[in-house]
């Protein structure tokens, strides 16, 4: 990006998430990943300075987790999660989208919090921010719903 060699989108993978005991809130498996990833989106913000006023980035899991701790101080593999976006042209400080609740009857099969949003609608936005006309191109066989509005 600070080289302007064209870049318009890439891809990192993160992995070492799939935990399942020990997870802890400020200590443990998980909130040791937690606190890599957030020092590295801290560091490529600070890196990129007045850039990241052209830059969106979006963070996604492949799998949620179990709303409630497991035998051995973790979670299992779940339904939903959540995407952490950031960017300058990101309209920052809300939730988009909205809260399944945590009532037993709200919960997917009773342990998960329910899918509200499809990820294909957070990537078709930013997709189409870039000047993508054709979301059946990107997601074959998918209709885009009406976008979040995260993007201004």
């Amino acid at each position: 990006i600070k080289g302007n060699v064209g870049l318009e989108m890439a891809f990192a993978d993160l992995g070492g998430w799939d935990t399942h005991s020990a997870q802890g809130s400020g200590r443990g498996r998980l909130a040791g990943r937690l606190t890599e990833f957030s020092g590295a989106l801290a560091a490529f913000y600070q890196d990129l300075g007045d850039k990241m006023a052209d830059v969106v980035v979006i963070t996604m899991t492949e799998f949620g987790r179990t709303f409630k701790e497991n035998g051995s101080g973790g979670t299992d593999h779940g339904h939903a999660s959540c995407n952490f976006i950031l960017g300058g042209p990101v309209r920052g400080g809300k939730v988009y989208g909205q809260w399944p609740g945590l009532a037993p009857e709200q919960l997917n099969e009773g342990r998960d919090l329910a899918v509200t949003t499809d990820f294909r609608t957070v990537f078709a936005e930013a997709a189409q921010y870039l000047g993508v006309p054709d979301m059946g191109r990107v997601f074959p066989g998918w209709t885009p719903t009406r976008p979040l509005g995260y993007l201004g």
